[in-house]
């Protein structure tokens, strides 16, 4: 009874059950066998929804329990209801398998709904299996295998910190698993930053999440509804014309996520990063026949327009106090070339307050760039900031209008417009720098009606509907180097006309 491998025991259960076994089931009990007989411990089994997977994991578990009755098999899912599931179907397994009857204990406390121990030679702590959710405490559990059925669904990947506390869960395993043990995980990506994910993005670290992936080092097998060739990898049960239904019911992000297992958010986000033109050209500045020039990787900017959405920028709380500067080329593409997200130093806050530390970092900021003025936003702590802001500009020398407005519009819709166009045209392009900064995740996880993070999508939504502003600028060191500096934006500044007539 030993003997029998686990694609035989899959078939026999089927048969009994008068079911067939389809080809993708016999790829997954054959993976799953030659990993296990090759002493591979640690496994990753992606397949898209509805694929049987958690049911041949259960059928897996009853396998190694028939081979080995004093194995602990220790379930973890997302919540306890699913993990339960997971172990009223092991126990349907044993009860009715043909080569697993005599497990079933004849005590009934022996044999509860979300843990049970079957008949085995050792007297244990442990049973043989538990099943547990993800947020349950496991400490002082000792297991031979750890199985996490679906622990990483929208309620435990949807923001950042419950993807942080997942993790941090989830690392609690390597206490609990015995020297040798098995961790298997199974099921299907939930986020752009699941921990499922096998790449890694070098452009965009917002969360430390792409550094690595979290499963580094597992053995995968990912089957997505459709091959390479685009043809189904069930076609009994999801024929081509119930593939299009899904897709079409499911909506473009739940079925790639779900169905073709890549990682993107599952709801139908309206700024899609993805659409942003990457770049890591500088801006360069050049004078010549009295004619100030600036460039961007080649292309002459015409225009420029900042905007500083403010707070008090405190370090890891409240909304962050950011200032981004958008310009505009020749071709009327828009350049997104830095968004700083600034904070002030509470321990200097005695010397320098809190207000000035920030208006010192946007004029720094306003300088690098070349910028001729900042429209900073006046709601709440704005109202203060104008004034301050003139100040530091001008004990600096610096030539830079402060334009201040107060917004009106709802912040949603503000958002939309400004980022529906310029991102379905693909004319928005966004600095390496951006990439490092939280923006790009404000855009991947940013919903209409939803709270979250968005002061630096407010910041360049503001540069994106901001008229540019036309003023001339001038270096600020001294009178001699402010007449020396010339006008970049073209078409600016004075001029005198000849005429043939006299007034």
């Amino acid at each position: 009874m030993k003997n029998v491998d686990f694609p035989e025991f899959v078939w026999i259960w089927n048969h009994g059950q008068g079911l067939t076994t389809p080809k993708l089931h016999v790829r997954i009990t054959r993976w799953l066998a030659a990993h296990w007989l090759a002493g591979d411990r640690e496994l990753l089994l992606m397949a898209f929804r509805n694929s049987g997977k958690s049911t041949l994991v259960g059928l897996l578990s009853a396998w190694l329990l028939m081979r080995d009755p004093d194995t602990r098999i220790l379930v973890l899912a997302a919540d306890f209801a699913l993990a339960r599931k997971m172990a009223r179907n092991v126990k349907r397994i044993i009860e009715r398998h043909p080569l697993t009857k005599g497990l079933k204990p004849k005590c009934a406390d022996q044999w509860a709904s979300g843990q049970f121990t079957i008949n085995r030679p050792s007297e244990l702590r442990d049973p043989s299996m538990l099943a547990k959710g993800i947020g349950a405490n496991v400490t002082g559990s000792r297991a031979d295998v750890v199985i996490c059925d679906d622990v990483e669904v929208p309620n435990t990947c949807d923001t950042a910190p419950k993807r942080a506390d997942l993790r941090e869960r989830l690392l609690e395993i390597d206490y609990v698993l015995v020297p040798g043990g098995l961790k298997l995980f199974v099921g299907t990506p939930h986020s752009y930053y699941s921990i499922y994910k096998n790449e890694i993005r070098p452009k965009e670290e917002p969360e430390g999440e792409n550094e690595k992936s979290f499963l580094n080092g597992f053995n995968r097998l990912e089957l997505a509804l459709l091959d390479k060739q685009g043809q189904s990898r069930w076609p009994e049960r999801f024929p081509k014309e119930k593939v299009e239904a899904i897709r079409k019911r499911s909506g473009p992000n739940k079925f790639e996520s779900q169905m073709m297992l890549r990682p993107v958010n599952l709801a139908d986000g309206r700024l899609d990063p993805d659409r942003l033109r990457y770049y890591d050209a500088e801006l360069v500045y050049t004078e010549g026949n009295d004619e100030a020039v600036l460039t961007l990787g080649g292309k002459r900017l015409l225009k420029a327009a900042c905007w500083w959405d403010p707070s008090y920028g405190a370090p890891e709380k409240g909304d962050a106090s950011v200032i981004a500067a958008v310009f505009t080329d020749e071709d009327g593409e828009y350049w997104l070339h830095r968004a700083l997200y600034m904070k002030h130093d509470p321990d200097i806050a005695g010397q320098v307050a809190e207000a000035t530390q920030l208006c010192r970092q946007a004029a720094a900021f306003l300088d690098d760039l070349y910028l001729p003025a900042v429209t900073l936003e006046t709601n709440g702590l704005g109202r203060f900031l104008p004034g301050l802001l003139r100040r530091e500009l001008a004990d600096a020398g610096q030539p830079c209008a402060v334009i201040e407005a107060a917004s009106k519009q709802a912040k949603d819709k503000r958002i939309i417009d400004a980022f529906d166009a310029v991102l379905a045209d693909g004319r928005l392009h966004a600095h390496r720098s951006v990439w490092d900064t939280p923006f790009i995740a404000e855009m991947r996880e940013w919903r209409p009606g939803c709270k979250g993070r968005d002061d630096g999508l407010d910041a360049v939504s503001g540069c994106l509907l901001s008229e540019p502003v036309r003023l001339p600028r001038r270096p600020h060191r001294s009178p001699d180097e402010i007449r020396g500096r010339q006008n970049w934006r073209h078409g600016s500044g004075l001029f005198k006309a000849q005429t043939d007539f006299a007034i």
